[in-house]
């Protein structure tokens, strides 16, 4: 079996404009990018360079104008059914409550109900959500509502987790929180996991490996950063760790202009 649960090789996404088919946008270019089975990575990156459709292309939602998609060494064809995902904004079925919404991607793949509620139920005590399981969405905080939306990825037992901003609608206490129980949930199984976020702070806290991507168009890695701070970690008493702060300094120094260079084209758009 190979050693990278996922890669990316060589790959590049353009796509055509709705109104003028000769008009064409390179969001990736020639980005090669490999991830360790068990590793936790970090991508960070500009608005709008194109992290997102790095990690669709990983799931299957999306395929690539150029390159390929391996999972755990074969090509990857269609939807990556090896992969959980966990979207910025949760996937949760209003009409459905917290038990049903977990449970849902079991029964989908044809666990019996009893077994699939069984395992549902355990998930949401793992998240915390034990009491909560009859409660709809609207009935849950923001918080807990990002507890049953990682319950509903992990009660599949997916080899590769993708998680796109999960957690930048919520308050930074509720944040860190949430932080610290995927590095605790994480820590158990140790699956394979690439994090996009905007948040230098919670990239350095949570990874193994920090990406760096460049601003777009074209977007592709600047720099790899290894995250040498011991394990286990606290979210929030790892930030005041010297290490974390010289690691810190020497990411940014590599983000900063791309994050200006970002900043310079979205301004072009607005005006």
């Amino acid at each position: 079996m190979s050693e990278f649960a996922l890669e990316f090789l060589g790959i590049s996404c353009t796509f055509k404009a709705r109104d003028n088919a000769a008009q064409r946008y390179t969001a990736v270019a020639d980005t090669t990018l490999r991830i360790r089975a068990g590793e936790f990575v970090s991508v960070v990156g500009p608005t709008g360079c194109g992290k997102s459709t790095l990690l669709n292309i990983g799931a299957g939602l999306m395929e690539p104008s150029a390159g390929a998609v391996k999972v755990f060494g074969q090509p990857l064809q269609g939807i990556n059914t090896r992969a959980g995902y966990m979207f910025q904004t949760e996937a949760l079925m209003p009409w459905r409550s917290a038990l049903d919404n977990v449970m849902a991607g079991l029964q989908y793949r044809g666990v019996a109900d009893g077994a699939a509620r069984q395992q549902a139920q355990s998930w949401l005590e793992r998240v915390g959500l034990g009491g909560f399981g009859d409660r709809y969405p609207h009935q849950l905080s923001g918080g807990m509502r990002k507890r049953a939306a990682l319950a509903q990825v992990l009660v599949l037992d997916p080899d590769i987790i993708l998680m796109d901003e999960p957690f930048s609608a919520l308050d930074i206490q509720t944040r860190q929180l949430m932080e610290n129980e995927v590095l605790d949930l994480w820590a158990a199984k140790k699956k394979a996991v690439l994090f996009i976020t905007h948040d230098l702070d919670e990239a350095i806290a949570m990874s193994d490996r920090v990406v760096v991507l460049s601003a777009g168009p074209g977007t592709h890695p600047m720099g790899e950063f290894e995250i040498d701070l011991p394990r286990p970690r606290n979210v929030a008493e790892v930030r005041t760790e010297p290490r974390f702060v010289e690691l810190h300094r020497q990411i940014w120094d590599v983000l900063r202009d791309e994050v200006l260079k970002g900043y310079a084209q979205q301004l072009k758009k607005v005006a």
